[in-house]
């Protein structure tokens, strides 16, 4: 048996599980990813969340890589865990989902999936299961409605090409993700609905080629990186100069909202401080980066995704499923329960208000 727990502690290390040593009855929660800055969040508020709750629990890196995290589900069921809290790599496909479902339930070890979309159909397939989340198809509404109402209010500012159209770009952090997809739809959607209303043009896409109307992080994580050198390459053609200038950025996420403003300020806009041309730039989550940047005007709003929130309610249920009492009991009841799987965090709008 000494040996089986060595080789599994062992696998741990490799695998990327942090924390205290392999121990049975642990809560075991497993990252998609460490570098996503939003996550990085949630990852901060739930070890402190847990440790003032006394849960003993192992954060695991899967580094964007479903088979990692995979391998590392199945270590920690065999070592014996007491709850697994999973933020699956890979959404939009139900049969990884399914798989960690049926091996929980065959283990009879509770199951919180967070964050990362989840059906409906997966989460009831097991009694022990539920979602913390959001409805994330508000996100992609909530900034769409924000870029529409400011679009509206400064219009006449922002069409430094003066031909009567606001020239965008969108960032999409990812092909498959859904809450990306909602984002990316609704971004634009729910935008022109207040700006036609208005009297004016539809938000134009800058480049009439891209069937799509976006520009996709092809690595699937969200990054600024990946926004940043989009932007570079596109202001050196479509600029002032040329008379086509991108005249707004809408980004699926604060971190791509920072890679497109620091591309801006490359290009000698989005310094008001200095004097220069603001192109105004949306995001979503509200990350501590992402509010500093709107405080200092390089940045125009976001949509708050509640970090602290998402932590608190995977606590709960944690500690709930621990005890053996109802998952839901003492949630706090800003948050929405839904039809017995899904809790919904709200999500708000953030322009440098609290």
């Amino acid at each position: 048996m000494k040996k089986s727990l060595s080789i599994l502690i062992a696998l741990a290390m490799l695998l990327g599980l942090s924390g205290a040593a392999l121990a049975e009855g642990e809560a075991y929660v497993f990252w998609y990813t460490f570098a996503d800055v939003y996550l990085s969040s949630v990852r901060e508020a739930l070890d402190s969340a847990l440790e003032g709750a006394s849960i003993a629990y192992v954060d695991n890196d899967a580094n964007a890589t479903q088979a990692t995290q995979t391998d590392q589900i199945t270590t920690a069921i065999a070592s014996g865990a007491g709850l697994l809290a999973v933020n699956v790599c890979e959404t939009g496909a139900d049969g990884i989902a399914q798989n960690i479902v049926d091996s929980a339930k065959a283990a009879g070890i509770p199951l919180v999936f967070f964050n990362r979309s989840v059906s409906s159909e997966v989460v009831k397939s097991y009694d022990k299961a539920v979602f913390v989340g959001t409805n994330y198809e508000e996100a992609g509404i909530m900034q769409g409605q924000l870029i529409g109402q400011y679009v509206v209010d400064n219009y006449d500012a922002l069409d430094l090409n003066g031909d009567g159209v606001i020239s965008y770009v969108m960032f999409k952090g990812d092909e498959s993700n859904q809450e990306a997809i909602a984002r990316t739809k609704y971004g634009v959607e729910e935008a022109d609905k207040i700006i036609t209303a208005a009297g004016k043009p539809a938000l134009s896409f800058y480049d009439p080629d891209n069937a799509n109307k976006y520009l996709v992080d092809q690595n699937g994580t969200w990054s600024n990186a990946a926004s940043f050198d989009y932007l570079q390459t596109i202001l050196a053609q479509y600029n002032e100069e040329n008379g086509n200038l991108v005249e707004l950025v809408i980004a699926n996420n604060d971190d791509m909202a920072l890679g497109a403003v620091n591309a801006l300020q490359n290009a000698g806009y989005n310094k008001p401080a200095e004097g220069t041309k603001v192109i105004p730039v949306f995001g979503v989550d509200a990350t501590d980066t992402a509010k500093e940047l709107i405080k200092n005007g390089f940045m125009t709003g976001t949509i708050k995704q509640d970090a602290v929130g998402m932590a608190d309610a995977i606590k709960t249920i944690a500690a709930n499923y621990i005890a053996g009492k109802d998952a839901f009991e003492g949630l706090n009841e800003a948050y929405v329960i839904e039809d017995g799987w899904k809790v919904a965090i709200p999500y708000g709008v953030y322009t440098g208000e609290e």
